[in-house]
């Protein structure tokens, strides 16, 4: 399959030029034309590129890319080892940042609702990245917490009455503590995302409004492997997530 009509295909299903994001989303370094193979990945570390390069990927697709904003833009040190690493092998680089995470489908907030078992109801914030929705039944901080935990493999922080019950819930993947204000104007019991800040523990306990950080990397595994899992059946491309695990 060539690449320009996998481009243009996800182009089309994510829209990327609505939105206002940090990095470059699409073709980021350009490989061979001809797609066979495709390796999912929440970031584009050396170890995920060579773990690729292992398993014969043609395409590496990953949440996180390269050329950051307000980064050195010069080709250097560990930047420039990955993408001599990428030229060396000819194996494509594509990233969707924004435009991952807020697809209604696809995206890292409609997975990760999915993992939760909590339906979108409606979106707010900055770009409608902020995603809102109620338990089936409710059930106590404490449960929803081990649960989740469970769930996402990984030890989350809980900032909150462990033993008050909670069926609100707005959420958003990754870096998105910043939300927490609009969390809080929503009304939720609970605001769940990725990543935590120290003025967010103070917002959370004088709210009353609980918080769950559950990890940036764990909360943003989904949506590109569905994604990949999507285009694969599309294109009939070969499809594989590896996952470099990160504490954060």
């Amino acid at each position: 399959m060539n690449i320009k009509e996998i481009l243009d295909y996800t182009g089309q299903i994510l829209e990327p030029e609505r939105f206002r994001d940090y990095c470059p989303n699409g073709l980021q370094i350009e490989g061979r034309r001809q797609i066979g193979r495709i390796v999912t990945g929440v970031t584009a570390n050396m170890a995920l590129l060579e773990a690729a390069q292992a398993a014969n990927a043609d395409m590496v697709l990953v949440h996180h890319g390269f050329f950051w904003r307000n980064e050195d833009p010069r080709i250097v040190g560990i930047k420039q080892k990955r993408i001599r690493f990428l030229l060396d092998h000819e194996i494509n680089l594509v990233a969707y940042h924004l435009p991952l995470d807020a697809h209604p489908e696809l995206g890292n907030n409609a997975q990760f609702g999915q993992l939760m078992g909590v339906d979108i109801e409606g979106r707010a914030g900055e770009q409608s990245l902020l995603a809102y929705g109620a338990l089936e039944h409710p059930e106590t901080l404490e449960s929803f917490s081990a649960r989740l935990e469970m769930l996402l493999a990984r030890r989350a922080m809980v900032i909150g009455d462990r033993g008050r019950e909670v069926r609100s819930i707005a959420w958003c993947t990754g870096a998105a503590q910043d939300f927490m204000q609009q969390a809080i104007e929503l009304g939720v019991d609970v605001f769940v995302s990725g990543e935590i800040s120290e003025q967010t523990v103070h917002l959370a306990r004088e709210s009353g409004v609980a918080y769950i950080a559950a990890g940036h990397h764990a909360t943003e595994r989904y949506g590109v492997q569905a994604l990949g899992k999507h285009l694969s059946a599309r294109f009939g491309l070969g499809h594989e997530f590896i996952d470099i695990d990160s504490p954060v």
